[in-house]
């Protein structure tokens, strides 16, 4: 069993142990319906566009309170399906993701508190090839039923922040250091 499905196993238990302990509710993620994006622009060519395959999450909420909230989502590297097909083995490699020594990378926001339930913004942890940093996360939540909500997320992140491209793609002068992470996440509420 890798890495990724041991540490999702363990982020499962925890939550809900958490939520029979305190009463919150947890909306877990429909990874069939939903999905996570990136786009990373190149001077006079095509932007590099990706969606992964594996992804993973979880998010514990207070409706009552709305505060000390909690969600964490996370994706398998080497699952990534990209626009610029022959160079996915040069993405994953250690010049770019170094997807064997990082397979996951996680948003983590911590506890977090929000008033509007539609739209905020935060701060969260974004991990990418073992290095975290804080990165602002503009946050849309669409209430589609009582037991499922889908969120639209935009989060910039700057690729050399995270050495995404080193030696000669360490340069900006064509692909750019500036990217987006776009998620479209459907989460069903847990019994």
């Amino acid at each position: 069993m890798n890495f990724f499905f041991i540490f999702l196993f363990f982020l499962t238990i925890n939550f809900s142990l958490s939520t029979k302990v305190i009463s919150k509710e947890s909306w877990l993620l429909d990874k069939n319906l939903s999905s996570i994006e990136f786009e990373l622009p190149v001077l006079f060519a095509n932007n590099v566009q990706g969606k992964f395959e594996e992804i993973n999450g979880i998010i514990e909420i207070d409706l009552a309170n709305k505060e000390n909230n909690k969600a964490i989502f996370s994706v398998k590297i080497n699952s990534i399906n990209m626009n610029y097909k022959k160079y996915k083995n040069l993405l994953l490699s250690d010049i770019f993701f170094d997807s064997y020594n990082f397979p996951v990378a996680l948003v983590d926001t911590k506890k977090f508190s929000y008033k509007n339930e539609n739209e905020f913004s935060l701060e969260v942890e974004l991990t990418i090839k073992g290095k975290t940093e804080i990165v602002p996360l503009d946050i849309e939540i669409i209430h589609l039923a009582n037991e499922l909500i889908q969120i639209k997320t935009d989060l910039d992140f700057s690729r050399t922040l995270f050495n995404i491209g080193t030696g000669k793609w360490k340069s900006t002068a064509i692909l750019k250091d500036k990217g987006v992470i776009k998620t479209n996440l459907f989460l069903f509420k847990q019994e």
